[in-house]
């Protein structure tokens, strides 16, 4: 997928870049396979602001994507490509033989007419989801499950894709895009290839109005107030008071653990994604 960029006549094209959506086939959507997605402004159940920055955006269709992948050795055929507005990926849309249509990560290289199945007897081919035992070792995969039946839960954004290192009593070996280095059963379920769309890390907004229609509003620095309305304000110049940041309430905002240090799946984990060895307490 290509980026387009566009001559500077004017400042807000100086910098933007828009994707080509050349791989797009198709331009809405099943009716059936989307919901209306309710925006919430930020605000909680009783209608207090606890996530500033977010209101307005665009109306978009939430496409219901089928993770779990759970028609086992029945072949689809893909019938089109399409854009997901709040993804980062492309779906594919597949047709059963019985007339069932849904919609799956498309993985780099999936084009409509070719064939995808799911289940421990599918070819290890892209677009296949298979179990992380039948997979051969090496090989690229996304949209990992955690648990097995639970749906795919990880490597599901665009370009990414993690790889199956070994397996040994009951357990697979997979690094993950960030480095982690996990341990997961080998029934869980991962899909054969690389997620599609690759080039969106390469797309830049450009100007204030593309962050509005994604629902992101402006937000003043905490510098740039005055002491009395942010820990950070205050002081001649431009200066943060040589503290570490913090939020208006005075919580850390970068660098804060909030990994529980004794979690359940740490034991799964062989490397962090620092490359450091998980240690066990």
């Amino acid at each position: 997928m290509p980026v387009k960029t566009f001559r500077p006549l004017t400042p807000s094209t100086r910098y933007m870049t828009v994707a080509s959506f050349d791989e797009i086939t198709k331009t809405r959507p099943e009716k059936r396979l989307v919901v209306t997605r309710k925006r919430t402004g930020g605000r909680n159940c009783y209608g207090r602001v606890t996530a500033r920055g977010i209101g307005g955006g665009h109306k978009q269709k939430i496409r219901l994507v089928d993770f779990r992948r759970e028609r086992r050795g029945i072949p689809a055929k893909v019938v089109a490509v399409e854009y997901d507005p709040i993804r980062t990926s492309r779906l594919a849309l597949v047709q059963y033989g019985d007339g069932e249509k849904r919609y799956i990560l498309a993985p780099e290289g999936l084009k409509p007419g070719m064939t995808v199945m799911s289940g421990p007897k599918a070819a290890a081919e892209v677009g296949n989801c298979l179990p992380l035992r039948s997979i051969p070792v090496g090989m690229p995969i996304h949209n990992l499950e955690l648990k097995p039946g639970r749906g795919g839960q990880m490597v599901r954004a665009a370009g990414g894709s993690a790889s199956l290192m070994s397996r040994d009593q009951g357990y697979a070996v997979v690094r993950l895009p960030s480095g982690e280095i996990r341990k997961l059963s080998e029934e869980c379920y991962a899909t054969i290839g690389q997620v599609g769309n690759t080039e969106h890390e390469k797309v830049l907004l450009g100007k204030a109005g593309r962050g509005r229609h994604r629902a992101m509003r402006p937000l003043s620095r905490g510098v740039a107030k005055n002491p009395v309305d942010h820990p950070m304000g205050g002081g001649a110049g431009k200066t943060s008071g040589g503290g570490h940041p913090v939020t208006p309430w005075g919580i850390i905002t970068k660098g804060l653990k909030t990994r529980k240090r004794k979690k359940y799946s740490n034991r799964f984990i062989v490397t962090r994604r620092n490359g450091r060895p998980m240690k066990l307490k």
